[in-house]
């Protein structure tokens, strides 16, 4: 199976996440993915653990398959050479260094294009290659707090929080790869490649949608409201007699489905809760009901009746529980790769379905280096060059 990008090769010169989600995503479409790593210690995130599957961390499986390890020192003289034949056969770059770095290396978007211009270059930073922050590190915590995520996460009563994933990371990254296949399309019209410049901090005040479109109205900042949502009610999280649930009314006709479905038909009638309006007003008092009811059966229960009358609710799952569900499973977002040491290892399939070029999991996560000496070969260095460069550990 190809993938709409087979034939491209991207060269991935990041590391930790938001980089390596974007060549992770490209790779899944079928882009051959070449990751450069440093010699000796690779990427960050191979030794983030616990938790380790053998001497392999968890989080760099979970987002480094379908790609190639080639361990190469680009800022050494022979490493160099190196990165020069790469870029003869790329299509793409994408690399997430602070602003500058690989300018003063010899390897920024200006250089890069001087020499290579079919190359599409792609850089994710924290706040972008322009602006007076420029030079500042991105790191996801940070740009979740000051993007504004954190500020309407959490108990209004209570701290801000981050979410439980790095949002701001892999949302770069996806962005990120968004803008790769933009430009791919326009390099394929026109013949010309461009720079792709993607900020943590930009990706992340995008996510925002209707918080800023709710402060543009009001010129008030959102506050945290918990699991409610500022514009709909009820929609939101509410304990069952075994669990939690959430129910989304997103509109006064589920509102009237809803209530015969709680035993509660009359509170369609009540001029407190007859319109999504009426019921964000009288909200409190509309919490108080709903939570004695729905605190008399089980999730299951719930679930099942609310399906029934065609009402959106979904049980608070664990990661264990979402990962068993057969529905995930039929759709192939599960998956198992045979790891070159650790055998077996599951890995998140791809969301990403396409009809006729679908993208694939065709090998597992790479050893440091594993495929160094292939690629190498495959560029025309001899064994007795690929020796002497990793004697003088340009590789």
């Amino acid at each position: 199976m190809s993938g709409p990008l087979a034939g491209l090769t991207v060269l991935d010169l990041t590391r930790v996440l938001s980089g390596p989600y974007c060549t992770m995503v490209l790779a899944d479409l079928g882009a051959r993915v070449i990751k450069v790593e440093q010699p000796g210690t690779g990427d960050d995130t191979r030794h983030w653990g616990p938790p380790f599957v053998g001497e392999e961390s968890a989080y760099f499986l979970s987002i480094n398959r379908n790609k190639e390890s080639v361990c190469l020192d680009f800022k050494h003289p022979g490493g160099r050479g190196v990165l020069e034949r790469l870029l003869d056969r790329a299509d793409v770059l994408v690399e997430n260094f602070k602003p500058g770095t690989l300018d003063r290396a010899g390897f920024g978007w200006e250089a890069v294009h001087a020499r290579w211009p079919k190359v599409i270059y792609a850089s994710i930073s924290g706040y972008g290659q322009t602006g007076p922050r420029r030079n500042e590190p991105g790191y996801d915590a940070v740009i979740q707090a000051e993007g504004g995520l954190m500020s309407v996460t959490g108990d209004g009563d209570g701290p801000a929080y981050r979410l439980g994933v790095a949002i701001s990371d892999i949302v770069a990254g996806l962005f990120a790869a968004q803008g790769v296949m933009a430009a791919l399309f326009v390099r394929e019209r026109t013949g010309a490649a461009q720079r792709v410049d993607i900020g943590m901090l930009d990706t992340t005040a995008a996510l925002l949608t209707y918080q800023a479109g709710n402060y543009f109205a009001t010129g008030r900042a959102p506050q945290r409201l918990g699991n409610r949502h500022p514009t709909i009610a009820p929609y939101e999280t509410f304990r069952t007699s075994d669990g939690e649930i959430v129910i989304a009314v997103g509109n006064d006709g589920i509102w009237r489905r809803f209530c015969p479905a709680i035993g509660r038909p009359e509170l369609a009638e009540d001029p407190r809760f007859a319109t999504n309006r009426d019921r964000l007003a009288n909200y409190a008092e509309l919490r108080t009901a709903l939570e004695a009811v729905l605190a008399t059966r089980t999730r299951a229960d719930w679930t099942a009746r609310f399906h029934a009358a065609s009402v959106p609710c979904g049980s608070v799952r664990d990661v264990a529980e979402v990962l068993a569900d057969p529905h995930l499973h039929a759709r192939e977002m599960v998956g198992t790769l045979e790891h070159p040491t650790v055998g077996p290892t599951r890995v998140m399939g791809t969301p990403i379905k396409l009809s006729e070029t679908p993208g694939s999991l065709r090998t597992p996560p790479p050893t440091l280096g594993q495929h160094t000496a292939a690629v190498l070969e495959e560029l025309g260095y001899d064994r007795e060059m690929i020796a002497s460069l990793k004697a003088a550990g340009a590789i």
